[in-house]
């Protein structure tokens, strides 16, 4: 078929010429091109299934002006990391924005089981043997909604926390990169640039963290946002949005450096030609998140427990007991657990080492799928945003060319 294609179009072409040998030349010439693109591409399919390859071509039509004769040019778009050559920090920002949210509104649920499993003194209607059967009383007993609950909260926060985080992780990269080894990868610079974008994404997230697991709790007495973040302003001051910040940082910190360089070194293996493939970005995030998650649990039932301030685990403390204290000890309730150290003895008294794991398996089962869709996400937008610019910017220099 092929082949009778290209006969017919050569004797079309020949016809046309009218016995001109410039226009049968340049007909000749456009057919060749016409064989060898049609070559060109039979040979790529072959390859492509066989190796990913994310890349992609467009090919534009020219019409001349010499009669009825066609010409097709493939033109190669730059790869994916040498497109961001043009990608701005809006980009990256309007990108990150779009993961973090919705990374967090699809993981909401587990999320919240996450934070209830990390309870220490836990009510006897709140003590789950897994995540599935916490979802699943959660539901039955408290309502289909119940699972959402403080999710315009980490909404609101989760956009421009992530904004911020991907924009400077982005620059950072670069240019640390290029300081500690320059033109290629470096690992120390991904982990680094990785830590201090922690700091901004912490700074706007944290009060929204708060507001949302003192909504996640069980038996939570606040009717809504608003309601929440007005009773804690009043009663424990501005302070208390800031609570954990110092625990979260300690946690996020190696947690960021862990899931950055471990992404990264990941997509070295991967998709060491780092051009946009899907899959490595999924797989790639999902076991960093997991890695990460799993080495930092310990200083992430500490901070919840800052966040929330336990009040079962606030009586158990103030009356000087263990574990299982009655629901009438409650008189030291007004004290409040502050400071990293302070959080640490709290959860060693209450749940000896044990304790510190307390829901370790909600959260990597949280973390794999929230860090794969942020990083697909991301990726995908940061793509396709940049190559719209691209093409943008190419279509100008056309434009500019024919003027």
């Amino acid at each position: 078929m092929e082949t009778d294609g290209f006969v017919r179009k050569r004797r079309m072409t020949a016809e046309s010429s009218d016995g001109d040998p410039g226009v049968a030349g340049a007909s000749a010439g456009a057919e060749v091109r016409w064989l060898g693109g049609r070559f060109w591409r039979v040979s790529e399919s072959i390859v492509g299934s066989l190796t990913p390859r994310i890349g992609a071509e467009t090919e534009t039509q020219t019409v001349g002006t010499i009669r009825g004769a066609a010409e097709q040019t493939v033109e190669h778009e730059p790869d994916y990391e040498g497109l961001p050559q043009g990608a701005s920090a809006r980009t990256h920002m309007l990108a990150g924005a779009v993961a973090g949210i919705m990374e967090h509104c699809l993981m909401f649920p587990v999320d919240c089981v996450k934070t209830r499993m990390q309870s220490l003194q836990p009510e006897p209607a709140a003590r789950y043997r897994n995540v599935m059967d916490a979802l699943r009383r959660i539901i039955a007993t408290e309502g289909v909604w119940r699972p959402m609950r403080g999710l315009n909260a980490t909404a609101i926060g989760a956009g421009p926390a992530h904004a911020l985080y991907f924009a400077c992780y982005e620059k950072l990269k670069r240019t640390l990169s290029d300081v500690v080894h320059p033109g290629a990868n470096s690992h120390l610079a991904n982990g680094a640039a990785g830590c201090v974008a922690t700091l901004l994404h912490d700074a706007i997230m944290n009060p929204a963290e708060v507001v949302k697991q003192r909504m996640q709790m069980y038996n939570s007495p606040y009717r809504g946002v608003l309601d929440c973040v007005g009773a804690v302003w009043q009663k424990e001051g501005a302070a208390a949005f800031y609570r954990s910040y110092t625990t979260q940082l300690t946690m996020n910190v190696p947690f960021q450096a862990f899931h950055f360089m471990t992404y990264e070194y990941l997509q070295e293996q991967l998709n060491p030609h780092r051009q946009y493939n899907p899959s490595s970005h999924m797989l790639s995030g999902a076991l960093a998140g997991a890695i990460a998650a799993a080495v930092t649990t310990p200083l992430d039932v500490c901070k919840t427990l800052l966040n929330t301030q336990e009040s079962l685990a606030l009586s158990s403390m103030s009356a000087g007991q263990g574990p299982g204290p009655s629901p009438g000890q409650g008189q030291g309730a007004h004290r409040h657990i502050s400071g990293l150290a302070h959080a640490f003895r709290t959860v060693y008294r209450l749940g000896g080492l044990k304790g510190f794991f307390r829901g370790v398996q909600a959260r990597i089962i949280y973390q794999m799928p929230s860090t794969a869709i942020s990083w697909s996400v991301y990726e995908f937008f940061k793509y396709g945003l940049t190559k719209h610019q691209h093409d943008k910017r190419k279509t100008q220099m056309h434009r500019e060319a024919e003027m």
